[in-house]
């Protein structure tokens, strides 16, 4: 497609609720000019996505604050999301980087904490099939991520595939430090919450810690449904489970889905598993706020 037949996902949308004051996107990513260089892992074609186009759509629904997501086509080379952080009041941004942490400074540390940084990602191909060994491999480098966090006051960030959620359980519920799990932990969503996997991770984000926030993102990730329709009762056990731990993001540009799924569309299902606007408010503005430390 060239571009003036471009499909857009927005267009017929709108937004079906007002969002809250200090309503947060805690999940989307940006893509540069051709001046940023791509990583070694690339699992799709990068599309230019730049801060200006995403801000357009964030405000148009009423998003204020916004937490910047390493994606993995730049590898360890975060330098395409800090620059566009820098564009914006330092009071309203965050980000999570992906860390090379054996080659980065204590110096380079304190200055992308100074910018707004506040967590890691520990991200593994949401495809990505059953691997003996992997979880355990996984080990030393979480130990050693989870030390840089706990100097600087930050939290990992888990996007994995169910299955390996389920693996990394017994890490997870020693954590000495706070962490976020992408996409309702990627469990398949045609499974439905009774699932065990689903089961023994509603177990771990209430385990009373409050150190868990699962993120209401990525759904057309792990549903097989029109309209995502087998996501709702799986949103909807966490929302029971642990309404003051949840956070909602775009998940934009929706990479491999971004001709199919529109951000407004996404936003607008939160309001039908949540049609309390109260809840919607811990999920938008106050839970992110204490996770990201906003003012």
């Amino acid at each position: 497609m060239n571009a003036t037949t471009k499909h857009d996902p927005e267009a017929g949308w709108e937004p079906a609720f007002k969002a809250p004051e200090n309503a947060c996107d805690a999940h989307f990513h940006v893509f540069g000019e051709e001046r940023y260089g791509y990583g070694t892992d690339i699992r799709y074609k990068p599309p230019y996505e730049p801060v200006e186009d995403y801000l357009k759509l964030a405000r148009r629904i009423g998003f204020t604050r916004y937490v910047f997501v390493q994606p993995s086509a730049y590898g360890f080379d975060n330098s395409c999301m800090l620059d566009a952080m820098r564009t914006l009041d330092p009071a309203v941004r965050r980000g999570i980087i992906d860390l090379d942490e054996k080659n980065t400074s204590d110096k380079e540390l304190a200055d992308m904490n100074a910018l707004g940084v506040r967590g890691i990602r520990v991200n593994i191909s949401p495809i990505r099939k059953p691997e003996a060994g992997l979880a355990d491999s996984m080990l030393p480098r979480i130990g050693r991520l989870t030390k840089i966090c706990q100097e600087l006051g930050w939290h990992l960030d888990f996007l994995t595939p169910g299955w390996l959620v389920t693996e990394l359980m017994p890490t997870l519920r020693e954590l000495p430090i706070e962490y976020s799990v992408a996409h309702m932990g990627l469990f398949p969503a045609k499974d439905g919450p009774q699932q065990a996997g689903f089961q023994e991770f509603l177990k771990l984000v209430g385990d009373g810690s409050k150190r868990v926030w699962p993120k209401l993102t990525g759904i057309y990730r792990f549903s097989t449904t029109p309209g995502f329709t087998d996501v709702k009762p799986i949103a909807q056990a966490l929302m029971a489970a642990v309404p003051d731990q949840l956070i909602w993001g775009s998940d934009f540009p929706h990479l491999s889905f971004h001709d199919k799924v529109g951000t407004i569309q996404l936003y607008n299902l939160l309001g039908e598993w949540a049609p309390d606007a109260g809840l919607r408010k811990k999920i938008l503005a106050d839970n992110p706020a204490k996770l990201f430390g906003f003012k």
